[in-house]
């Protein structure tokens, strides 16, 4: 059976398109739309869901079967239950299952059973603090998080994907279950699989998760190779 991927992505985000394009099976069609996001920032974390409500009815036009807000920093900006609440507001105007990339985490981090976690984030420390605060609240224990100290969203997304695996080194520690690397224009897609190798243990990036997330609520439980973990051995299982 095919399916409409309905992708809401931020403005500035140059990697999400290409990244899901390339690893959705041939039967699932991509459909974005944009809210305004240019930099990693606290006040631009607000302005972008202001769209959330119109973007989403567009995307309902083309009749998608699933919607994923797929920015983790602004699923996060209000705490535990914040990206809950985003979900509401997306199927309320769409009326369409919906998640975040924030959900996607959680479930995610629940499912492979990881308690302990490291964290590698492309943007600020002062942007990191509500990443630690919402996954703690969440019943995780951060035991390290690593920073890269992006702002302009549009210099990360020209950054290439070995930056990415060099942060995810740093981020991991002996004691970490998992490493997340959140960060929707942050290209780490591609190096998820050598990653996991290198330090032995699952890897979840942005997009990866949201993928998995929005394939999950399609009912797709065929494992995706090429991209870790999550999206090959995961797809089906229940959280």
């Amino acid at each position: 059976m095919s399916h409409r991927f309905g992708l809401l992505t931020p403005s500035s985000n140059t990697t999400q398109e290409p990244e899901f394009f390339a690893a959705l099976p041939s039967d699932v069609t991509l459909h974005t739309g944009r809210v305004a996001y240019r930099d990693i920032t606290p006040e631009e974390q607000m302005r972008c869901v202001l769209e959330l409500e119109s973007e989403s009815r567009k995307l309902a036009d083309a009749e998608v079967d699933v919607i994923v807000f797929a920015a983790t920093a602004p699923t996060i900006a209000k705490g535990k239950g914040y990206d809950r609440e985003l979900i509401r507001r997306m199927e309320d105007a769409a009326g369409r299952p919906a998640t975040t990339a924030a959900t996607g985490f959680v479930d995610a981090l629940t499912l492979i059973g990881a308690q302990r976690i490291a964290i590698g984030a492309p943007w600020s420390r002062t942007m990191d603090k509500p990443m630690v605060e919402f996954m703690q609240a969440s019943g995780f224990q951060v035991v390290h998080s690593e920073v890269v100290g992006f702002v302009a969203s549009i210099e990360l997304g020209r950054v290439g994907p070995e930056n990415a695996y060099e942060l995810g080194l740093r981020a991991d520690r002996p004691e970490a279950d998992a490493i997340v690397m959140p960060g929707g224009n942050w290209r780490c897609m591609s190096i998820v699989e050598r990653l996991e190798q290198k330090v032995g243990k699952p890897v979840l990036s942005n997009n990866a998760v949201s993928l998995w997330a929005g394939l999950r609520l399609l009912g797709r439980a065929e494992g995706i190779a090429g991209y870790g973990t999550l999206l090959r051995d995961h797809l089906g299982k229940a959280v």
